[in-house]
């Protein structure tokens, strides 16, 4: 009989070091998975960021010439072109809180978008007849 309960502890033991094991390993999966979703969409943001730059740039370099062509002096054309870009920057000061809250606003909903797209399959993995919700609703 103490060689039954010695057993039991014994299978329960290396049990739970398997279901804890395979948590972690679940838990490390999962976090790799958001950690690379979000460098990806930090990537993406970075690249739209500099090919933004660059239109803005050789837009505010044909401006400063154009400018200058229709004044007769390249030095007024250019500093308007930097006036331009002034208050580009201002405007962008002025709404920088607006623009790092849609930023976190996408990581975090992207992040979350994933948890609920698990939920909806352990749901359908728990009750197979039951059938799963449209991950996309749209609005007309």
């Amino acid at each position: 009989m103490e060689d039954n309960f010695s057993n039991y502890f014994q299978e329960t033991g290396k049990t739970l070091k398997e279901y804890l094991q395979t948590r972690v390993d679940l838990i490390r999966l999962q976090a790799a998975g958001k950690l690379s979703r979000t460098i990806g969409i930090l990537f993406s943001m970075m690249l739209a960021f500099l090919l933004f730059f660059f239109v803005i740039v050789f837009l505010g370099m044909v401006l400063g010439f154009f400018i200058g062509e229709k004044t007769g002096s390249f030095t007024i054309g250019f500093s308007c072109s930097a006036g331009a870009f002034l208050v580009l920057m201002l405007i962008m000061y002025l709404v920088r809180k607006q623009v790092q809250r849609g930023v976190a606003n996408l990581v975090i909903g992207e992040i979350l978008r994933e948890e609920k797209m698990d939920d909806l399959i352990e749901k359908s993995q728990d009750d197979p007849e039951a059938e799963a919700e449209p991950a996309v609703t749209e609005h007309h």
